[in-house]
């Protein structure tokens, strides 16, 4: 049975993109957030995610973002600024029909204010969805 939970787990991750010992920050959280997501991503890295105030250079970004979060674009773009080269940002949201659901449209405005490239959407638990970004140079080489 543990083997399945685990599997799950690290399907979450997998799905993420996000490699074992990758440096992973996580902005935004909240006593919202899906903890199972969370523990899975830990648990392929290898160690704790990075908070917003730590300043290392990082491979992934989980952004949670909420409705009533603020503005978007300036987020994304402090997000940048640790993030490697060829990193990823994941802009987590909550589902339609959730509190502080944020309309596709209003993601894809504040990423092409901040410069990204909007790659791919999944879902990845109950209540959240997943926006993949990264820098449009880093698009383009992905085969």
């Amino acid at each position: 049975m543990v083997a399945a939970e685990d599997a799950g787990k690290i399907g979450v991750a997998d799905r993420l993109g996000i490699e074992p010992g990758a440096v992973v920050q996580e902005i935004g959280w909240d006593e919202d957030v899906d903890d199972d997501l969370r523990a899975a991503v830990e648990e392929r890295i290898g160690s704790e995610l990075l908070d917003e105030d730590d300043d290392e250079v990082v491979d992934v970004v989980l952004m949670w973002w909420r409705d009533e979060d603020g503005d978007l674009a300036d987020a994304l773009i402090n997000a940048t600024t640790p993030l490697a080269d060829e990193g990823t940002i994941w802009v987590l949201t909550p589902k339609t029909g959730r509190t502080g659901h944020v309309e596709p449209s209003d993601i894809a405005e504040a990423v092409s204010t901040a410069g990204l490239a909007q790659t791919s959407n999944i879902n990845i638990s109950g209540d959240w969805s997943a926006t993949r970004l990264v820098s449009p140079k880093s698009a383009k080489s992905k085969r």
